[in-house]
């Protein structure tokens, strides 16, 4: 056999051999099922067992404990029990989700609307009707207008309504800080705002002398409207420059009546008459004709 030949073919098998032995390497560093270092180190989480929403305080049987490998661990992440037992939830939580840090407040905040309450806020509650409540469409989390209608007290007796509180956030709908779980329209005959300590004193002042309206708006617009209020005269303006407006005076009748002719009288009937001639002359005689016709 050439020896050529044989040299050549050598030389291919050592580099067969030598790629193989590359590839190998690489496809062992990675095959699935070799153990990581990380995959090893696992870390416990706090989840939710079911749905806690906003007011609601966390008891030992709301929550259980996870384990989640460390590099999956949320920020934010709580991993005993003990931490959040006995908190109020600030934003909804659902079943399965990690209790995080940021949707509780602190141990010992209050119950129901007190912990959502932000700093420097407060909650203010007046009673609306279905219509100040816009049918029964105010929903937590909603953002209204606040109106209301009354008498200045410069002595005019003339009602006004004017806007005192614009882009307000709703807390809560009567008792109940969320809607319900078909996100349904709550009837509710009181609503709790969330203002200032201004704001405050302006709708509570608003709600003991005069009659409060809410209004809904998108709760994108962010934008602050600036009206002058509307008084009662200016409400009926149109209907009174109606009445001022003077009225056309009817034209005359003018009536067309044919006058009757007068007749005139009938020609007096016709004289007897009569030629008497003597001699030369004659004369003419008129002769009455008697009323028997003789």
């Amino acid at each position: 056999m050439d020896r050529r030949f044989l040299t050549v073919l050598g030389v291919s098998l050592v580099f067969a051999l030598v790629v193989s032995a590359i590839f190998y390497q690489i496809s062992a560093g990675r095959n699935p099922s070799a153990p990581k270092a990380e995959d090893t180190d696992m870390k416990d989480l706090v989840v939710a067992v079911r749905p806690l929403p906003v007011g609601a305080t966390i008891k030992p049987e709301d929550v259980k404990v996870v384990q989640v490998p460390a590099a999956q661990f949320p920020k934010g992440g709580i991993s005993t029990v003990e931490e959040v037992i006995d908190r109020p939830v600030i934003s909804n939580i659902l079943a399965e989700e990690p209790v995080h840090e940021g949707r509780l407040a602190a141990r010992g905040s209050g119950l129901g609307l007190a912990p959502i309450i932000p700093k420097g806020m407060r909650a203010v509650t007046i009673r609306v009707n279905d219509v100040a409540g816009v049918a029964g469409f105010v929903l937590p989390g909603m953002r209204v207008d606040v109106l209301v209608t009354g008498r200045p007290p410069e002595g005019d007796e003339e009602k006004v309504t004017i806007t005192v509180l614009q882009n307000i956030l709703v807390l809560s709908a009567g008792q109940t800080i969320q809607p319900d779980a078909e996100g349904r329209a709550i009837n509710a005959p009181t609503v709790t705002l969330l203002v200032t300590p201004e704001q405050a004193e302006t709708l509570t002042l608003a709600a003991s002398e005069g009659r409060v309206q809410l209004v809904l708006r998108n709760g994108s617009d962010q934008s602050i409207a600036k009206t002058k209020g509307k008084a009662l005269r200016e409400l009926y303006k149109p209907l009174v420059a109606r009445r001022k407006r003077p009225r056309p005076q009817p034209q005359p009748r003018v009536i067309v009546r044919e006058v009757p002719r007068p007749v005139a009288p009938p020609p007096p009937p016709p004289q007897n008459e009569i030629v008497v001639i003597r001699g030369t002359e004659a004369t003419v005689q008129v002769v009455n004709a008697s009323p028997s016709g003789d």
